[in-house]
């Protein structure tokens, strides 16, 4: 089992989260939003262009089978 930081994780570590959420409280990016947040659009998408994937679609069948290690973010 690894016991360690996924090298996503390690990655995600380098974004400035306070200044992320500062242009987007600036642009109201979070105005009518329920659940999905800019925060995790910009990570699954960072998890598209990774992973290499083709297509939205793509992506979302990769965190859909990903979905237990999705939970550090």
């Amino acid at each position: 089992m690894n016991k360690n930081k996924y090298v996503f994780a390690q990655l995600i570590e380098f974004l400035d989260k306070d200044k992320f959420r500062h242009l987007v409280d600036k642009y109201n990016g979070n105005r009518y939003v329920k659940s999905f947040t800019c925060w995790n659009q910009l990570l699954a998408l960072m998890f598209g262009q990774l992973s290499n994937r083709e297509s939205l679609r793509d992506v979302v069948v990769a965190l859909e089978a990903h979905h237990t290690k999705c939970y550090h973010l």
